[in-house]
Protein backbone atom coordinates (compact mmCIF):
# COMPACT_ATOMS: atom_id res chain seq x y z
CA UNK A 1 0.00 0.00 0.00
CA UNK A 2 1.92 3.54 -1.12
CA UNK A 3 1.44 5.89 1.43
CA UNK A 4 -0.29 8.67 -0.50
CA UNK A 5 -0.48 11.22 2.20
CA UNK A 6 3.49 11.19 3.01
CA UNK A 7 3.98 11.38 -0.71
CA UNK A 8 1.31 13.36 -2.54
CA UNK A 9 3.89 14.27 -5.41
CA UNK A 10 6.32 12.69 -7.46
CA UNK A 11 8.83 14.55 -6.30
CA UNK A 12 7.77 13.23 -2.56
CA UNK A 13 9.12 9.49 -3.07
CA UNK A 14 12.77 9.58 -2.65
CA UNK A 15 12.63 12.19 -0.11
CA UNK A 16 10.46 10.00 1.99
CA UNK A 17 12.12 6.69 1.23
CA UNK A 18 15.19 8.24 2.30
CA UNK A 19 14.18 9.08 5.36
CA UNK A 20 12.72 5.38 6.17
CA UNK A 21 15.37 3.53 4.13
CA UNK A 22 18.34 5.14 2.95
CA UNK A 23 20.64 2.11 2.73
CA UNK A 24 18.13 -0.26 0.79
CA UNK A 25 18.27 -0.81 -2.67
CA UNK A 26 16.06 1.76 -4.79
CA UNK A 27 17.31 0.10 -8.48
CA UNK A 28 20.11 -1.86 -9.95
CA UNK A 29 20.97 -1.67 -13.47
CA UNK A 30 23.77 -3.96 -15.20
CA UNK A 31 25.49 -4.55 -11.54
CA UNK A 32 25.22 -1.18 -9.85
CA UNK A 33 22.42 -0.54 -7.31
CA UNK A 34 21.59 2.55 -6.32
CA UNK A 35 20.01 3.15 -2.73
CA UNK A 36 17.16 5.44 -1.84
CA UNK A 37 19.53 8.05 -0.03
CA UNK A 38 21.76 8.29 -3.01
CA UNK A 39 18.41 8.56 -5.33
CA UNK A 40 17.67 11.47 -2.59
CA UNK A 41 20.99 12.68 -3.41
CA UNK A 42 21.12 12.65 -6.98
CA UNK A 43 17.61 13.53 -7.90
CA UNK A 44 18.46 17.18 -5.84
CA UNK A 45 21.57 17.52 -7.81
CA UNK A 46 19.44 17.06 -11.02
CA UNK A 47 16.95 19.65 -9.99
CA UNK A 48 19.74 22.22 -9.49
CA UNK A 49 21.58 21.36 -12.17
CA UNK A 50 18.36 21.70 -14.75
CA UNK A 51 17.47 25.02 -12.63
CA UNK A 52 20.93 26.19 -12.91
CA UNK A 53 20.59 25.91 -17.07
CA UNK A 54 17.88 27.56 -16.74
CA UNK A 55 14.92 25.60 -17.02
CA UNK A 56 11.77 26.99 -15.77
CA UNK A 57 8.85 24.97 -14.18
CA UNK A 58 6.53 23.67 -17.10
CA UNK A 59 10.02 23.73 -19.30
CA UNK A 60 10.06 19.79 -21.16
CA UNK A 61 13.05 17.85 -20.07
CA UNK A 62 13.93 15.20 -22.92
CA UNK A 63 15.47 11.76 -22.65
CA UNK A 64 16.66 9.44 -25.65
CA UNK A 65 18.28 7.07 -24.28
CA UNK A 66 17.55 3.12 -23.65
CA UNK A 67 16.75 2.10 -20.44
CA UNK A 68 18.83 3.07 -17.27
CA UNK A 69 18.36 3.52 -13.51
CA UNK A 70 19.70 7.03 -14.14
CA UNK A 71 16.65 7.95 -16.04
CA UNK A 72 14.53 7.74 -12.34
CA UNK A 73 17.46 10.57 -11.01
CA UNK A 74 16.34 12.33 -14.20
CA UNK A 75 12.42 11.95 -13.25
CA UNK A 76 12.33 12.71 -9.98
CA UNK A 77 15.21 15.53 -10.43
CA UNK A 78 13.01 17.07 -13.01
CA UNK A 79 10.01 16.90 -10.70
CA UNK A 80 11.54 18.37 -8.04
CA UNK A 81 12.75 21.37 -10.57
CA UNK A 82 8.90 21.22 -11.53
CA UNK A 83 9.64 20.64 -14.78
CA UNK A 84 8.37 17.79 -17.41
CA UNK A 85 10.07 14.44 -18.33
CA UNK A 86 9.87 13.90 -21.86
CA UNK A 87 11.06 10.51 -22.80
CA UNK A 88 11.10 9.80 -26.49
CA UNK A 89 10.95 6.43 -28.32
CA UNK A 90 14.17 5.35 -28.76
CA UNK A 91 12.82 2.99 -32.04
CA UNK A 92 11.98 6.36 -33.97
CA UNK A 93 14.06 6.98 -37.06
CA UNK A 94 15.72 10.85 -36.93
CA UNK A 95 12.77 12.99 -38.40
CA UNK A 96 10.19 11.14 -36.28
CA UNK A 97 12.61 11.86 -33.10
CA UNK A 98 12.90 15.48 -34.25
CA UNK A 99 9.44 16.20 -34.45
CA UNK A 100 8.79 14.78 -31.00
CA UNK A 101 11.71 16.98 -29.34
CA UNK A 102 10.20 20.22 -31.47
CA UNK A 103 6.71 19.94 -30.51
CA UNK A 104 7.52 19.60 -26.96
CA UNK A 105 9.55 22.18 -26.66
CA UNK A 106 12.58 21.06 -25.37
CA UNK A 107 15.08 22.98 -23.41
CA UNK A 108 17.69 20.38 -21.98
CA UNK A 109 18.21 16.85 -23.69
CA UNK A 110 19.81 13.80 -21.85
CA UNK A 111 21.02 11.70 -24.96
CA UNK A 112 22.17 7.99 -24.54
CA UNK A 113 25.60 6.89 -27.01
CA UNK A 114 23.23 4.06 -29.49
CA UNK A 115 21.29 8.03 -30.49
CA UNK A 116 24.37 10.27 -30.70
CA UNK A 117 24.71 10.36 -34.32
CA UNK A 118 20.81 11.17 -34.61
CA UNK A 119 20.95 13.98 -32.44
CA UNK A 120 24.61 15.36 -34.59
CA UNK A 121 22.13 14.84 -37.77
CA UNK A 122 19.28 16.47 -36.52
CA UNK A 123 20.79 19.51 -34.46
CA UNK A 124 20.24 21.93 -36.51
CA UNK A 125 16.57 21.53 -36.52
CA UNK A 126 16.30 21.59 -33.05
CA UNK A 127 16.42 25.60 -32.32
CA UNK A 128 14.39 24.94 -28.62
CA UNK A 129 17.25 22.94 -27.83
CA UNK A 130 19.74 24.78 -25.58
CA UNK A 131 21.49 21.85 -23.66
CA UNK A 132 22.34 18.76 -24.26
CA UNK A 133 23.96 16.01 -21.84
CA UNK A 134 25.18 13.04 -22.96
CA UNK A 135 24.30 10.05 -20.29
CA UNK A 136 27.11 8.05 -20.97
CA UNK A 137 30.94 9.28 -22.02
CA UNK A 138 31.49 13.30 -22.90
CA UNK A 139 30.49 13.93 -26.57
CA UNK A 140 31.91 16.85 -28.81
CA UNK A 141 30.96 19.79 -25.81
CA UNK A 142 27.66 17.27 -24.33
CA UNK A 143 29.04 17.15 -21.28
CA UNK A 144 29.08 13.37 -19.03
CA UNK A 145 25.86 13.04 -17.35
CA UNK A 146 27.68 11.81 -14.16
CA UNK A 147 30.38 14.85 -13.82
CA UNK A 148 27.52 17.13 -15.08
CA UNK A 149 25.27 15.50 -11.46
CA UNK A 150 28.23 15.34 -9.69
CA UNK A 151 29.13 18.96 -10.21
CA UNK A 152 25.63 20.53 -8.51
CA UNK A 153 24.14 21.33 -5.25
CA UNK A 154 23.03 18.56 -3.24
CA UNK A 155 20.59 20.11 -0.80
CA UNK A 156 16.73 20.11 -2.06
CA UNK A 157 16.08 22.84 -4.36
CA UNK A 158 13.07 24.12 -1.92
CA UNK A 159 10.40 24.50 -4.83
CA UNK A 160 7.24 23.44 -4.06
CA UNK A 161 5.42 21.05 -6.44
CA UNK A 162 1.51 21.61 -7.23
CA UNK A 163 -1.06 18.71 -7.95
CA UNK A 164 -1.62 20.51 -11.58
CA UNK A 165 1.89 20.27 -12.64
CA UNK A 166 2.99 17.96 -15.32
CA UNK A 167 5.35 15.74 -14.59
CA UNK A 168 5.48 13.15 -17.38
CA UNK A 169 4.46 13.40 -20.93
CA UNK A 170 4.38 10.47 -23.08
CA UNK A 171 3.80 10.91 -27.06
CA UNK A 172 1.05 8.82 -28.64
CA UNK A 173 0.65 9.10 -32.54
CA UNK A 174 -2.96 10.38 -33.91
CA UNK A 175 -5.26 8.79 -36.27
CA UNK A 176 -3.51 11.75 -38.45
CA UNK A 177 0.26 10.11 -38.28
CA UNK A 178 0.98 12.92 -35.99
CA UNK A 179 2.15 11.80 -32.56
CA UNK A 180 0.84 14.01 -29.40
CA UNK A 181 1.97 14.55 -26.43
CA UNK A 182 0.12 13.07 -23.06
CA UNK A 183 0.27 15.59 -20.30
CA UNK A 184 0.39 13.83 -16.94
CA UNK A 185 0.06 15.59 -13.84
CA UNK A 186 1.13 14.73 -10.03
CA UNK A 187 -2.66 14.46 -9.28
CA UNK A 188 -2.61 11.88 -11.88
CA UNK A 189 -0.44 10.04 -10.56
CA UNK A 190 -1.85 10.34 -6.65
CA UNK A 191 -4.88 9.28 -8.18
CA UNK A 192 -2.84 6.15 -9.64
CA UNK A 193 -1.50 5.46 -6.16
CA UNK A 194 -4.89 5.56 -4.66
CA UNK A 195 -6.56 2.69 -7.15
CA UNK A 196 -3.83 0.56 -7.84
CA UNK A 197 -2.90 0.50 -4.21
CA UNK A 198 -6.07 -0.95 -3.88
CA UNK A 199 -5.08 -3.95 -6.09
CA UNK A 200 -2.62 -6.88 -5.54
CA UNK A 201 -1.14 -6.48 -8.92
CA UNK A 202 0.54 -3.06 -7.41
CA UNK A 203 1.32 -4.07 -4.80
CA UNK A 204 5.11 -4.80 -3.72
CA UNK A 205 6.81 -5.68 -0.36
CA UNK A 206 9.30 -3.69 0.97
CA UNK A 207 12.46 -4.84 -0.48
CA UNK A 208 11.32 -7.13 -2.99
CA UNK A 209 12.16 -7.12 -6.01
CA UNK A 210 10.79 -5.92 -9.62
CA UNK A 211 11.29 -6.38 -12.50
CA UNK A 212 11.42 -3.16 -14.92
CA UNK A 213 11.63 -4.38 -18.14
CA UNK A 214 9.72 -2.45 -20.42
CA UNK A 215 10.93 0.73 -22.10
CA UNK A 216 10.73 3.75 -20.17
CA UNK A 217 9.09 5.83 -22.82
CA UNK A 218 6.37 3.79 -22.46
CA UNK A 219 3.71 4.38 -19.56
CA UNK A 220 3.76 0.71 -18.77
CA UNK A 221 7.94 0.49 -18.43
CA UNK A 222 7.86 4.22 -16.54
CA UNK A 223 4.70 3.41 -13.92
CA UNK A 224 6.98 0.37 -12.77
CA UNK A 225 9.62 1.64 -11.56
CA UNK A 226 7.83 4.18 -10.19
CA UNK A 227 5.39 2.50 -7.90
CA UNK A 228 7.99 -0.11 -6.98
CA UNK A 229 9.87 3.34 -5.50
CA UNK A 230 6.81 4.50 -4.02
CA UNK A 231 6.74 1.41 -1.88
CA UNK A 232 10.37 0.59 -0.67
CA UNK A 233 10.83 -2.29 -3.14
CA UNK A 234 13.74 -2.83 -5.53
CA UNK A 235 13.37 -2.65 -9.40
CA UNK A 236 15.74 -4.33 -11.89
CA UNK A 237 16.05 -2.15 -14.24
CA UNK A 238 16.95 -3.89 -17.91
CA UNK A 239 18.35 -2.03 -20.63
CA UNK A 240 16.63 -3.53 -23.31
CA UNK A 241 14.45 -6.96 -23.83
CA UNK A 242 16.70 -9.97 -23.43
CA UNK A 243 15.09 -12.89 -22.71
CA UNK A 244 17.81 -15.01 -21.60
CA UNK A 245 18.90 -12.06 -18.94
CA UNK A 246 15.29 -12.03 -17.78
CA UNK A 247 15.74 -16.08 -17.25
CA UNK A 248 19.01 -15.56 -15.34
CA UNK A 249 17.93 -12.52 -13.27
CA UNK A 250 14.86 -14.30 -12.11
CA UNK A 251 16.48 -16.15 -9.90
CA UNK A 252 19.53 -14.15 -9.08
CA UNK A 253 17.46 -11.36 -7.29
CA UNK A 254 14.34 -13.42 -6.69
CA UNK A 255 12.14 -11.42 -8.66
CA UNK A 256 8.60 -11.23 -7.21
CA UNK A 257 6.63 -9.27 -9.67
CA UNK A 258 6.91 -8.57 -13.46
CA UNK A 259 5.14 -6.93 -16.16
CA UNK A 260 5.37 -8.13 -19.39
CA UNK A 261 3.72 -7.90 -23.01
CA UNK A 262 2.38 -10.81 -24.48
CA UNK A 263 5.27 -10.26 -27.22
CA UNK A 264 7.75 -10.68 -24.09
CA UNK A 265 6.03 -13.74 -22.57
CA UNK A 266 6.35 -15.35 -26.06
CA UNK A 267 10.04 -15.30 -26.11
CA UNK A 268 10.57 -16.00 -22.79
CA UNK A 269 8.19 -19.46 -23.14
CA UNK A 270 10.32 -20.42 -26.26
CA UNK A 271 13.59 -20.52 -24.38
CA UNK A 272 15.09 -23.92 -24.70
CA UNK A 273 15.72 -23.24 -20.51
CA UNK A 274 12.74 -22.26 -19.52
CA UNK A 275 11.53 -24.87 -17.60
CA UNK A 276 14.71 -25.04 -15.97
CA UNK A 277 14.75 -22.16 -14.50
CA UNK A 278 13.64 -21.57 -10.52
CA UNK A 279 10.48 -19.71 -10.58
CA UNK A 280 9.93 -20.17 -6.91
CA UNK A 281 9.88 -16.23 -6.07
CA UNK A 282 7.83 -14.93 -8.43
CA UNK A 283 4.29 -13.89 -7.12
CA UNK A 284 2.40 -11.99 -9.86
CA UNK A 285 2.93 -11.77 -13.09
CA UNK A 286 0.86 -8.85 -14.91
CA UNK A 287 0.55 -8.01 -18.87
CA UNK A 288 -1.11 -6.01 -21.58
CA UNK A 289 -0.65 -4.00 -24.45
CA UNK A 290 -1.71 -6.51 -27.08
CA UNK A 291 -3.36 -9.54 -27.77
CA UNK A 292 -2.41 -12.92 -26.06
CA UNK A 293 -3.95 -16.22 -27.47
CA UNK A 294 -5.55 -17.91 -24.69
CA UNK A 295 -2.96 -21.24 -25.44
CA UNK A 296 0.16 -19.07 -24.47
CA UNK A 297 -1.44 -17.25 -21.14
CA UNK A 298 -1.56 -21.19 -19.94
CA UNK A 299 1.06 -22.24 -20.94
CA UNK A 300 3.15 -19.38 -19.18
CA UNK A 301 0.59 -19.50 -16.35
CA UNK A 302 1.70 -23.40 -15.82
CA UNK A 303 5.62 -23.01 -16.27
CA UNK A 304 6.17 -19.60 -13.73
CA UNK A 305 3.79 -20.88 -11.56
CA UNK A 306 2.00 -17.39 -10.21
CA UNK A 307 -0.93 -15.18 -10.15
CA UNK A 308 -1.15 -13.49 -13.70
CA UNK A 309 -3.30 -9.99 -14.26
CA UNK A 310 -4.40 -8.48 -17.38
CA UNK A 311 -4.44 -4.84 -17.28
CA UNK A 312 -5.98 -2.29 -19.92
CA UNK A 313 -5.82 1.12 -20.27
CA UNK A 314 -3.87 3.89 -22.58
CA UNK A 315 -1.50 6.54 -22.05
CA UNK A 316 -3.79 8.85 -21.55
CA UNK A 317 -5.60 7.65 -18.91
CA UNK A 318 -2.11 7.07 -16.84
CA UNK A 319 -1.88 3.15 -18.16
CA UNK A 320 -5.37 1.96 -16.31
CA UNK A 321 -8.80 1.38 -16.67
CA UNK A 322 -9.50 -2.24 -16.01
CA UNK A 323 -7.86 -4.87 -14.83
CA UNK A 324 -8.12 -9.21 -15.18
CA UNK A 325 -7.80 -10.44 -11.58
CA UNK A 326 -5.95 -13.70 -11.06
CA UNK A 327 -8.94 -15.75 -10.07
CA UNK A 328 -10.38 -14.79 -13.35
CA UNK A 329 -7.98 -16.15 -15.04
CA UNK A 330 -9.07 -19.55 -14.53
CA UNK A 331 -10.65 -20.83 -17.75
CA UNK A 332 -14.11 -22.53 -15.42
CA UNK A 333 -14.52 -18.41 -15.14
CA UNK A 334 -14.99 -18.08 -19.19
CA UNK A 335 -13.53 -14.94 -18.79
CA UNK A 336 -9.94 -15.10 -20.29
CA UNK A 337 -10.95 -13.98 -23.52
CA UNK A 338 -12.38 -10.56 -21.11
CA UNK A 339 -10.09 -7.74 -19.95
CA UNK A 340 -11.71 -7.32 -16.96
CA UNK A 341 -13.32 -4.86 -14.41
CA UNK A 342 -12.89 -1.35 -13.56
CA UNK A 343 -10.37 0.19 -11.31
CA UNK A 344 -11.99 1.02 -8.26
CA UNK A 345 -13.22 4.56 -8.58
CA UNK A 346 -12.89 4.54 -12.08
CA UNK A 347 -16.23 4.71 -14.48
CA UNK A 348 -16.04 2.68 -17.82
CA UNK A 349 -18.94 2.98 -20.60
CA UNK A 350 -19.60 1.88 -23.33
CA UNK A 351 -21.25 4.66 -25.21
CA UNK A 352 -22.84 5.15 -28.69
CA UNK A 353 -22.32 7.70 -31.73
CA UNK A 354 -24.20 10.35 -29.55
CA UNK A 355 -22.47 9.39 -26.34
CA UNK A 356 -25.24 8.33 -24.50
CA UNK A 357 -24.26 4.51 -22.77
CA UNK A 358 -25.44 1.41 -24.60
CA UNK A 359 -27.75 -1.60 -23.18
CA UNK A 360 -25.27 -4.33 -21.65
CA UNK A 361 -23.93 -6.87 -23.91
CA UNK A 362 -24.18 -4.05 -26.95
CA UNK A 363 -21.09 -2.31 -28.84
CA UNK A 364 -20.17 0.87 -28.10
CA UNK A 365 -17.31 2.83 -27.67
CA UNK A 366 -15.29 2.34 -24.37
CA UNK A 367 -15.17 5.60 -22.56
CA UNK A 368 -13.22 5.94 -19.28
CA UNK A 369 -13.71 8.78 -16.53
CA UNK A 370 -11.24 8.47 -13.35
CA UNK A 371 -8.62 11.11 -11.92
CA UNK A 372 -6.02 9.41 -13.02
CA UNK A 373 -7.30 10.52 -17.23
CA UNK A 374 -4.28 12.82 -18.50
CA UNK A 375 -4.98 16.47 -18.28
CA UNK A 376 -4.48 16.68 -22.18
CA UNK A 377 -2.91 16.83 -25.29
CA UNK A 378 0.23 19.20 -25.19
CA UNK A 379 -0.68 22.13 -27.56
CA UNK A 380 -3.58 20.04 -28.91
CA UNK A 381 -6.72 21.93 -27.68
CA UNK A 382 -9.04 20.87 -29.84
CA UNK A 383 -7.68 17.33 -29.81
CA UNK A 384 -8.03 17.23 -25.85
CA UNK A 385 -12.00 18.75 -26.67
CA UNK A 386 -12.38 15.72 -28.78
CA UNK A 387 -10.84 12.85 -26.40
CA UNK A 388 -12.22 14.11 -23.45
CA UNK A 389 -16.76 14.82 -23.37
CA UNK A 390 -17.86 17.40 -21.50
CA UNK A 391 -18.64 14.75 -18.74
CA UNK A 392 -15.09 14.30 -18.21
CA UNK A 393 -14.87 10.45 -20.10
CA UNK A 394 -11.96 10.03 -22.52
CA UNK A 395 -13.26 8.08 -25.50
CA UNK A 396 -10.88 5.39 -25.94
CA UNK A 397 -11.20 4.29 -29.74
CA UNK A 398 -11.41 1.01 -28.89
CA UNK A 399 -15.21 -0.53 -29.23
CA UNK A 400 -16.26 -2.86 -26.47
CA UNK A 401 -19.42 -4.07 -24.38
CA UNK A 402 -19.58 -5.57 -20.53
CA UNK A 403 -21.14 -8.83 -20.48
CA UNK A 404 -23.98 -9.77 -17.55
CA UNK A 405 -20.53 -9.83 -14.79
CA UNK A 406 -19.76 -6.50 -15.12
CA UNK A 407 -16.72 -7.71 -16.99
CA UNK A 408 -15.33 -5.66 -20.41
CA UNK A 409 -14.47 -7.13 -23.50
CA UNK A 410 -12.95 -5.32 -26.87
CA UNK A 411 -14.27 -6.15 -29.56
CA UNK A 412 -12.90 -4.07 -32.19
CA UNK A 413 -11.31 -0.31 -32.65
CA UNK A 414 -13.34 2.50 -33.00
CA UNK A 415 -9.95 4.42 -34.69
CA UNK A 416 -7.95 2.19 -36.67
CA UNK A 417 -4.63 2.00 -34.56
CA UNK A 418 -2.31 -1.47 -34.90
CA UNK A 419 -0.87 -2.21 -31.93
CA UNK A 420 2.27 -4.39 -32.67
CA UNK A 421 4.06 -6.11 -30.11
CA UNK A 422 3.13 -3.48 -27.36
CA UNK A 423 3.78 -0.64 -29.72
CA UNK A 424 0.73 1.95 -31.10
CA UNK A 425 1.00 2.15 -35.11
CA UNK A 426 -0.99 4.20 -37.10
CA UNK A 427 -2.14 3.18 -40.53
CA UNK A 428 -2.31 6.81 -41.87
CA UNK A 429 1.49 7.31 -40.84
CA UNK A 430 2.44 3.95 -42.85
CA UNK A 431 0.60 4.71 -45.72
CA UNK A 432 2.12 8.17 -45.90
CA UNK A 433 5.34 6.76 -46.05
CA UNK A 434 4.79 4.47 -48.69
CA UNK A 435 2.35 6.51 -50.91
CA UNK A 436 5.33 8.37 -52.67
CA UNK A 437 7.07 5.04 -53.94
CA UNK A 438 6.57 5.26 -57.75
CA UNK A 439 5.12 2.49 -58.26
CA UNK A 440 2.11 2.91 -55.65
CA UNK A 441 -1.01 3.64 -56.75
CA UNK A 442 -3.08 3.16 -53.56
CA UNK A 443 -2.30 2.32 -50.62
CA UNK A 444 -4.64 0.78 -47.43
CA UNK A 445 -2.31 -0.42 -43.83
CA UNK A 446 -4.64 -3.24 -41.50
CA UNK A 447 -3.50 -4.92 -38.38
CA UNK A 448 -3.48 -9.17 -39.48
CA UNK A 449 -3.11 -11.40 -36.37
CA UNK A 450 0.44 -12.71 -35.19
CA UNK A 451 1.24 -15.66 -32.84
CA UNK A 452 4.37 -13.43 -31.75
CA UNK A 453 3.38 -9.65 -32.01
CA UNK A 454 -0.55 -10.07 -31.36
CA UNK A 455 -0.71 -7.28 -34.45
CA UNK A 456 1.78 -7.15 -37.35
CA UNK A 457 0.94 -4.64 -39.63
CA UNK A 458 0.12 -5.08 -43.37
CA UNK A 459 -0.10 -2.98 -46.47
CA UNK A 460 -2.71 -3.82 -49.16
CA UNK A 461 -1.13 -1.91 -52.46
CA UNK A 462 -2.64 -0.93 -55.52
CA UNK A 463 0.48 -0.59 -57.94
CA UNK A 464 0.20 2.30 -61.16
CA UNK A 465 -0.84 0.90 -64.08
CA UNK A 466 1.79 -0.40 -65.84
CA UNK A 467 4.21 -0.77 -62.91
CA UNK A 468 4.91 -3.79 -61.16
CA UNK A 469 7.06 -2.59 -57.71
CA UNK A 470 8.37 -5.07 -55.50
CA UNK A 471 7.25 -5.95 -51.67
CA UNK A 472 11.57 -5.37 -51.29
CA UNK A 473 11.13 -1.87 -52.66
CA UNK A 474 8.42 -0.57 -50.57
CA UNK A 475 9.99 -1.63 -47.64
CA UNK A 476 13.34 0.13 -48.59
CA UNK A 477 11.46 3.29 -49.37
CA UNK A 478 9.24 3.03 -46.27
CA UNK A 479 12.04 2.28 -44.26
CA UNK A 480 13.65 5.83 -44.99
CA UNK A 481 10.85 7.47 -43.65
CA UNK A 482 9.18 5.85 -40.58
CA UNK A 483 10.26 3.68 -37.77
CA UNK A 484 11.20 -0.41 -38.34
CA UNK A 485 8.76 -1.43 -36.04
CA UNK A 486 5.88 0.87 -38.17
CA UNK A 487 6.75 -0.94 -41.67
CA UNK A 488 4.63 -3.50 -43.05
CA UNK A 489 5.63 -7.19 -42.44
CA UNK A 490 3.76 -8.51 -45.36
CA UNK A 491 2.79 -6.66 -48.68
CA UNK A 492 0.01 -7.81 -50.97
CA UNK A 493 -1.31 -6.80 -54.23
CA UNK A 494 -4.43 -6.00 -55.33
CA UNK A 495 -6.57 -4.68 -58.16
CA UNK A 496 -8.44 -2.25 -55.50
CA UNK A 497 -9.37 -0.44 -52.84
CA UNK A 498 -12.72 -0.94 -51.39
CA UNK A 499 -14.27 2.68 -50.30
CA UNK A 500 -17.69 4.14 -49.26
CA UNK A 501 -19.30 6.64 -50.99
CA UNK A 502 -17.33 8.90 -49.72
CA UNK A 503 -14.26 7.56 -50.77
CA UNK A 504 -12.92 6.37 -47.24
CA UNK A 505 -11.21 2.77 -47.30
CA UNK A 506 -13.28 0.39 -45.67
CA UNK A 507 -10.91 -1.30 -43.09
CA UNK A 508 -13.38 -3.66 -41.30
CA UNK A 509 -14.01 -5.08 -45.00
CA UNK A 510 -9.85 -5.62 -45.33
CA UNK A 511 -9.27 -6.95 -42.22
CA UNK A 512 -12.28 -9.15 -41.66
CA UNK A 513 -10.82 -12.20 -44.04
CA UNK A 514 -7.90 -12.12 -41.56
CA UNK A 515 -9.44 -11.96 -37.89
CA UNK A 516 -12.69 -13.67 -38.57
CA UNK A 517 -11.65 -16.69 -36.88
CA UNK A 518 -9.84 -15.44 -34.17
CA UNK A 519 -11.13 -15.74 -30.16
CA UNK A 520 -9.27 -12.62 -29.05
CA UNK A 521 -9.96 -9.91 -31.84
CA UNK A 522 -7.69 -7.09 -30.73
CA UNK A 523 -5.77 -6.83 -27.17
Amino acid sequence: MIDVEAMPHIADIPRVQAQIRPDSEAYWFEGETTTFAELETRSNQVANGLIALGASPDDRIGYLAKNTAAYYEMLFGAAKARTVMTAVNTRLAAPEVQFIVSDANVKILFVGQDFYDIIDKIRADLPDVQHIIAIDDAHGDWPAYNAWRDSQDDTPPGLETLGTDDVIQLYTSGTTGLPKGVQLTNSNYHAVFEQAGLLEWASYGVGEAVMNAMPLFHVAGVNIGILTAAQGAKAVVLREIDPQLILKLIPEHKIAHAFWVPAVILMLTQMPNVRQIDWSSMKQVFYGASPIAESLLLEAKEIMDARFTQLYGLTETAGCATYLPPEAHDPSWGKLRSCGVPYPSTIVRCLDANGDPVPQGEVGEIAIKSPFVMKGYWNREDATRDAINEDGFFRTGDAGYFDEDGFLYIHDRVKDMIVSGGENVYPAEVENAIFGHPGVADVAVIGVPDEKWGEAVKALIVPKPGETPTADSILAYARERIAGYKCPKSIEFLEGLPRNPSGKILRKDLREPYWKDQDRRIR
